[in-house]
């Protein structure tokens, strides 16, 4: 079994969209001061590799605590936006533009989720009707040049309990079979 990280790490200061607050990440207590280690967090929900809910684009969709974990779970593949897609699985896409001219085809390939990094770019109203559409997405990942193209693996990709979350960060890997 080979475990690929697909998570960027969160620090202090990291770039963030257009708009969105700074993260900020203070050391509070100190182990040889209080006798452990205690970081303050605050950043945004959709910081770094991180999954929307439907509720971040719908008024009408579900939050991220409402969502059940098997969603963010499953047999994915590697594909190129210009390939054909394969049917009932996670597609994942490392390159290209994925905008609103592959929502029928990403549509019809009634995928469990759309997993988006590297260089790849989810256009904001392609996100909007695949969230709308109940088609979970899942962004910003790093390392998926590690994993084979066009051949299932196992993805997880699962969010923190937000109430009410519109989104959150996750700890998204793949488990690749040898």
């Amino acid at each position: 079994m080979n475990v690929i990280d697909l998570s960027q790490p969160l620090f202090n200061k990291m770039d963030v969209y257009p708009g969105d607050p700074e993260v900020h990440i203070e050391q509070i207590h100190h182990l040889d001061k209080e006798g452990w280690n205690l970081r303050y967090l605050q950043f945004s929900s959709h910081i770094g590799t991180h999954s929307d809910a439907f509720a971040h684009m719908d008024e009408k969709g579900e939050t991220i605590d409402n969502i059940p974990l098997e969603k963010y779970i499953g047999k994915t593949v590697l594909v190129d936006v210009n390939s054909e897609l394969p049917k009932n699985v996670g597609l994942a896409f490392k390159d290209g533009k994925l905008d609103l001219s592959l929502f029928k085809k990403l549509k019809e390939a009634n995928p469990l989720f759309v997993v988006v990094g590297n260089t790849a770019e989810l256009d904001v109203e392609l996100e909007r009707k695949l969230l709308q559409s109940g088609i979970l997405t899942i962004t910003d990942l790093v390392n998926m040049n590690e994993l084979p193209e066009g051949k299932e693996f196992m993805f997880y990709g699962v969010p923190l309990k937000i109430k009410d979350g519109d989104g959150s960060p996750v700890r998204a890997f793949a488990v690749l079979q040898d």
